[in-house]
């Protein structure tokens, strides 16, 4: 019942929310600069999640080249896209560190597969993309980033950003602008 591990889970936090926070704390600690990003117009001073979505599908053979490119760098399809999406994030904010929000399902435990409940949770994913990489050296970064984010995925977002102590700003999320 998911009762019985929203108890499990408070437990289990207790024990190593200590340990998962410092983990967060080293890799989200410091100034992450916000993604300014060319906008068609001004930020609201509140934000307000309006917007909209451009949708596009990929060629066969790109797809295939991404497949074939992804086995042999040992990672999955997300992570090759993510970092596809961190240059271009990266060349139009004019910045080398970039941090990207990605929701998870939160049910990396075999036990919770079959639970009905809400298990969903945000990672940031921060990538450095300074020197210049070439993509595959960039994807061999953004695939660390993220095995050691989702091996640490347990810790609930409001957890991470308490420990932080960041300065809230009502115009943008707090250490990502995309997610």
């Amino acid at each position: 019942q998911y009762a019985d591990f929203a108890v499990w889970q408070r437990r289990w936090l207790a024990e190593t929310q200590e340990k998962e926070l410092a983990y967060w704390e080293s890799r989200l600690g410091g100034e992450i600069a916000s993604a300014e990003l060319p906008t068609d117009r001004p930020r609201p001073a509140i934000q307000t999640f309006r917007g909209g979505r451009c949708l596009r599908e990929l060629p066969e053979d790109l797809t295939a080249r991404l497949k074939r490119f992804n086995r042999a760098e040992g990672m999955t399809l997300f992570m090759a896209l993510l970092a596809a999406m961190q240059v271009l994030l990266s060349r139009h904010s004019g910045e080398n560190d970039v941090a990207v929000g990605v929701p998870v399902a939160g049910r990396q435990w075999v036990e919770t597969e079959n639970l009905i409940g809400c298990f969903l949770n945000t990672l940031v994913l921060r990538t450095d993309t300074s020197g210049q990489p070439s993509f595959r050296e960039l994807a061999a970064r953004v695939r660390t980033v993220t095995l050691d984010a989702y091996s640490h995925q347990s810790v609930p977002f409001e957890a991470v950003l308490a420990r932080l102590g960041l300065r809230r700003d009502l115009s943008r999320t707090p250490l990502f602008q995309v997610l």
